[in-house]
């Protein structure tokens, strides 16, 4: 039964808090102290959630409902009003509901949490310094690609090429949220393709020639250093991870029984699994009688309690004379990626699964992370005995996987 304002200004407090509803999700709160609060309740990505409409009598009933209504339009047009709300917090004041800047930190509360710390982090901070000082305050609508061009030239023009270009992709994102979300008709940025200076790719150095990748191996057998280090850098090749995932494996995420390793990937916060082929067994065994008790199986050498330091890899490659420019940590992924490809024929979509990029089914849909594993099982088995085929000095057959 609908409210009216009779009802509200009779309601009593009472020892524990309760509610009076009224319509279409709108209730007042009345609290032991005399307090009485606006609340409207809605369903936004199947979760249910609050949204604080302001105190009576400061917000009579027939405000209340005009905000609520408010409310249920933004959510009709896939727009959460409590992020929305949090967004306009964080903008300056004076910038409105469709604002870049508004828009932009509503579309990053968004989908923040689908994406590593570091990233989210990151992206935040180049929109707050290169993008929301020139056209942070512009409605979404009236932002033309020049005005955008010249934001990005301010970048550009202090040499960081490459943030530039980022912070134009960042820009579209945010275009395309907004066009999603009915505040736009189109997203500017792809007038400005080619309009920025083409940044110099500068790959994540890597050994992808047979012959060479054999003697790196052979290094790495007569590495001195620790031992924890040393079975870090064995088996860094034979599962090419991303060189943080492997720093910070933990024994819990692997079964040495089933001979696989699962783990949330890092950068795209899904499931991920990695068969364990003979070869990488036998140094995870030969680590585990080292550091099975700690948390991590490549833990500080100052502490079991954290993963060993991200430079650790590096610097015993340096110490053993292999250059920055010859071979990175990121380099084991180019390596199995060319060579697997290249080399030993295998299939593109189980070398993409394997490197736990996006790879999609015929009908589009995201596979999930056991797609293919018995193939992917034996493609990374053909790829160690591979690799000591190469260590060995022989010169394998290319034998499709």
């Amino acid at each position: 039964m609908a409210l009216t304002e009779t009802k509200i200004k009779t309601a009593r407090p009472e020892t524990k808090p309760y509610k009076l509803p009224d319509e279409r999700g709108l209730h007042l709160l009345v609290t032991p102290q005399g307090g009485k609060w606006w609340r409207f309740r809605y369903r936004f990505d199947g979760k249910e959630k609050l949204l604080s409409l302001g105190t009576y009598p400061d917000i009579g009933l027939k405000d209340a409902r005009e905000r609520r209504d408010q409310a249920r339009k933004l959510v009709a047009q896939a727009i959460d009003p409590s992020a929305q709300r949090q967004a306009q917090k964080a903008a300056k004041p004076e910038h409105a509901a469709d604002s870049f800047e508004v828009v932009a930190r509503e579309w990053h509360a968004k989908f923040s949490p689908t994406w590593a710390e570091n990233h989210g982090g990151r992206i935040l901070s180049r929109l707050e310094r290169d993008i929301f000082p020139w056209i942070g305050s512009k409605s979404m609508s009236d932002i033309t690609a020049p005005d955008l061009l010249s934001a990005v030239r301010r970048i550009e023009h202090r040499g960081a090429l490459e943030t530039a270009q980022r912070a134009l992709a960042n820009c579209g994102q945010v275009f395309r949220y907004a066009v999603a979300t009915g505040r736009v008709q189109r997203d500017p940025t792809g007038d400005l393709r080619g309009a920025l200076a083409p940044v110099r790719g500068e790959h994540f150095s890597a050994v992808t020639d047979p012959a060479k990748v054999g003697a790196l191996l052979k290094t790495f057998d007569r590495y001195e250093g620790s031992m924890i280090v040393s079975c870090a850098l064995r088996l860094a090749p034979l599962v090419f991870v991303r060189p943080g995932e492997l720093r910070k494996a933990k024994w819990a995420d692997i079964d040495l029984d089933a001979a696989e390793w699962r783990f949330l990937v890092t950068k795209t916060k899904t499931q991920h699994v990695v068969p364990l082929s003979t070869q990488a067994m036998a140094i995870l065994r030969e680590v585990h009688a080292r550091t099975g008790e700690s948390t991590y199986v490549f833990p500080s050498a100052r502490t079991n309690d954290r993963p060993m330091s991200d430079n650790a890899i590096l610097a015993a490659m340096r110490r053993m004379g292999i250059e920055k420019d010859e071979m990175s940590g990121h380099g084991f992924r180019a390596m199995a990626r060319t060579i697997l490809d290249e080399v030993l024929g295998a299939r593109p979509d189980l070398i993409e699964h394997q490197l736990a990029h996006a790879v999609k089914d015929p009908n589009g849909r995201a596979y999930n992370r056991t797609a293919h594993l018995p193939e992917r099982r034996k493609m990374m088995q053909q790829w160690s005995d591979y690799l000591d085929s190469l260590k060995a000095g022989n010169d394998p057959p290319s034998a499709r996987l």
